[in-house]
């Protein structure tokens, strides 16, 4: 998977990853066999993420992780707030946790894992990078 720079050096965007919504999305066609409300609501959740993934932008600038909508900026988390994070499973990563001062985030993978990571590891070092494996 490739990254995105946006105008400043400093800032990376991370590309967006459709792979989770995807398996959530064929994983429900089975499921629909066994249990048209399991395998539905599966299928709902699993095209939720894919519109998240198409619609949000994580950026990561020389402060804080900043999430857009489009041009219009939706949350800002400064680093100097954080406390810890961790990428859920690494063979296949579909979680990323992170706490601050007052408050823990889960978000799903919906971007490029692996850029995810690097740049967590330059901005945010003082934390503990350890990943959690099944």
């Amino acid at each position: 998977m490739t990254t995105s720079f946006v105008p400043s050096a400093s800032t990376v965007q991370l590309t967006p990853s459709y792979t989770l919504p995807l398996v959530l999305v064929i994983a429900a066609i089975p499921l629909l066999l066994l249990s048209a409300w399991l395998g539905g609501a599966i299928a709902i959740f699993g095209l939720f993420l894919m519109f998240q993934a198409a619609t949000l932008r994580l950026q990561f600038s020389e402060t804080a992780l900043d999430i857009y909508r489009g041009e219009t900026l939706i949350r800002n988390f400064p680093y100097q707030d954080w406390r810890n994070w961790q990428i859920f499973w690494s063979v296949v990563p579909i979680l990323f946790y992170f706490k601050e001062v007052k408050s823990i985030h889960f978000l799903p993978i919906l971007f490029d894992a692996k850029t995810l990571k690097i740049c967590l590891e330059q901005r945010c070092p003082r934390v503990e990078t350890e990943e959690i494996n099944p």
